[in-house]
């Protein structure tokens, strides 16, 4: 699976979550071997002792969407995760990128900015991440989070879900397994 115009957050809303209740990461396009579209995956637990108000694959075709649980997040706990039809949009500029993404009755905006210098980025198969990735990433200083036109403070911690940061403009990129 390979990505172009990649925006991708991870967040807590509180400080001292064990895990984080915030994660964005959405492309432009996303190209699998069953075809390509805007798509990627959500998560958003505003109450971290409730179930989450938004999980799932996300994608402009259904087909893109069902692709990512078996095939790229096989044996981890995002394998089962429904697919959502979602409208995306990603938006960028010389200092920073943007995602808003549309499902059901949420709208999720990022805003990441201050992107520092692009770099190769390659990791390993671990935690949540059971592909190896490659790709170009720029490591942003500031991120914003709104819901429903609600900004909502966040706390991003230094390390993402893939092992590197966890607010990153990914122009392009690969996951293989």
């Amino acid at each position: 699976m390979s990505w172009e115009g990649g925006v991708d957050l991870v967040a807590c809303t509180q400080p001292g979550l064990a895990m984080p209740n915030v994660i964005v990461h959405l492309a432009r396009l996303v190209h699998t071997p069953v075809g390509s579209a805007p798509s990627g995956m959500v998560f958003f637990q505003p109450d971290p002792s409730a179930p989450p108000a938004v999980i799932g694959f996300v994608s402009t075709n259904p087909t893109v969407g069902a692709y990512f649980g078996p095939k790229i997040f096989a044996g981890t706990p995002f394998e089962q995760a429904p697919v959502l039809a979602a409208k995306i949009e990603i938006t960028s500029g010389s200092d920073f990128v943007g995602a808003t993404i549309v499902v059901g009755h949420h709208t999720i905006r990022t805003r990441l900015s201050g992107l520092g210098q692009l770099e190769i980025v390659q990791r390993a198969p671990g935690g949540m991440t059971p592909f190896t990735q490659q790709g170009l990433e720029a490591t942003a200083a500031k991120a914003q989070l709104w819901v429903n036109d609600v900004e909502i403070p966040i706390i991003v911690p230094p390390v993402g879900i893939s092992g590197g940061p966890a607010a990153v403009s990914a122009p392009t990129g690969l996951y293989s397994r």
